[in-house]
């Protein structure tokens, strides 16, 4: 078993005009009440600790009295506009502002609080990032789960994703949920390693995604949803889209191991790419001018270009992989070849 490891932290990619457009066109564009860099203007932050008194990477903001008014308005007024297109509701209030500054985009976490009933949610405002955009578009169109999120030039503002982070869970899948299903969890792992890999979404470690528990009928069923899509299409190691060879995520393959055999395991990642070609094939025009607009972006570097094109070439015994100058072309191809589909350039107006 081979460990992944990515050395270095991605850079952030701009928002490009022709990105722009393609999200403006697919009701992802808003003008927001507050950016990610108006919040930055915090007068201090509280170190935040977990139930069992564990640090965490989250700090609690503190803003100037001055501000606090104002801000938490419009983060109300911003939190209708991503769930209810901007129809106001006078009992929402704003319970708390969190700030993580590890990762690529150093999100803040916004909790918005029902006045009358006491129930709260989660969203975030984090700095834009091209990659994250590809991503979260490659997994609303590619994956079983929708993704809600708006946009605002330099602001990206994403709806919580609810679910319980893949390193807790594992540590104790029995008590989520009521009675433990081993056969479903080992599927669903297997599921998202293939999802993962034929949109070359990376890091996947147990800490970026969550497992959602489903109760069907008598028994439990479990979905396996990433949270982070920094890493889209950058990496150049393909094993980096191999969720099966991060060290984070040894419990979950040693757990699938127990309890289905490789077999099963093959016919499961078959049963998800037949899924993903149907997916494909409902969203095919949208899906090939994304790609065509990924073409002519940069979101990686030439070295990783090179490599994961001599990467794929060799999984795929396809050279046609080492004419591939961009992670567009690259995507595209290992798309068509992963998935069977037809092998026209998204970009030749096909679609």
């Amino acid at each position: 078993m081979e460990f992944n490891a990515i050395d270095r932290k991605k850079p952030m990619f701009r928002i490009g005009d022709q990105l722009f457009e393609y999200l403006s066109d697919h009701s992802r564009i808003a003008k927001l009440p507050v950016s990610y860099s108006d919040l930055l203007h915090f007068d201090g932050s509280i170190p935040q600790v977990s139930p069992s008194g564990a640090p965490t990477l989250w700090n609690t903001v503190v803003l100037r009295p001055q501000d606090q008014v104002e801000i938490h308005e419009h983060l109300v007024a911003l939190y209708q506009l991503l769930v209810a297109d901007g129809g106001m509701v006078d009992h929402l209030q704003v319970a708390g502002i969190d700030h993580c500054t590890y990762g690529n985009s150093q999100p803040f976490r916004i909790k918005i609080l029902n006045k009358i009933n006491d129930n709260h949610d989660y969203y975030y405002i984090k700095r834009a990032d091209a990659s994250r955009v590809y991503g979260a578009e490659l997994e609303h169109m590619l994956s079983p789960n929708r993704i809600n999120y708006i946009l605002d030039r330099e602001t990206l503002v994403e709806e919580h994703i609810i679910g319980v982070p893949g390193d807790v869970f594992i540590q104790r899948p029995e008590q989520y949920g009521g009675h433990l299903n081993p056969v479903r969890l080992s599927k669903e792992f297997v599921k998202f390693n293939e999802r993962c890999f034929v949109r070359l979404l990376g890091d996947m470690r147990a800490y970026n995604f969550v497992v959602d528990v489903i109760h069907d009928v008598d028994q439990v069923q479990y979905r396996l949803r990433s949270i982070d899509f920094d890493q889209q299409s950058y990496e150049g190691r393909h094993r980096i889209y191999l969720p099966q060879f991060y060290k984070e995520n040894v419990p979950f393959v040693t757990f699938a191991q127990q309890f289905i055999s490789s077999e099963t395991a093959l016919q499961y990642a078959t049963e998800e790419r037949a899924l993903m070609r149907r997916r494909y094939h409902l969203v095919r025009g949208q899906l090939r001018r994304l790609l065509s607009i990924m073409e002519l972006d940069r979101i990686s570097t030439e070295e990783h270009v090179d490599l994961l094109g001599r990467e794929l070439a060799r999984f795929h015994q396809d050279e046609g992989f080492l004419t591939c100058d961009n992670m567009g072309k690259l995507l595209w191809r290992h798309l068509h070849v992963r998935l069977a589909i037809d092998p026209s350039a998204p970009s030749d107006g096909t679609a």
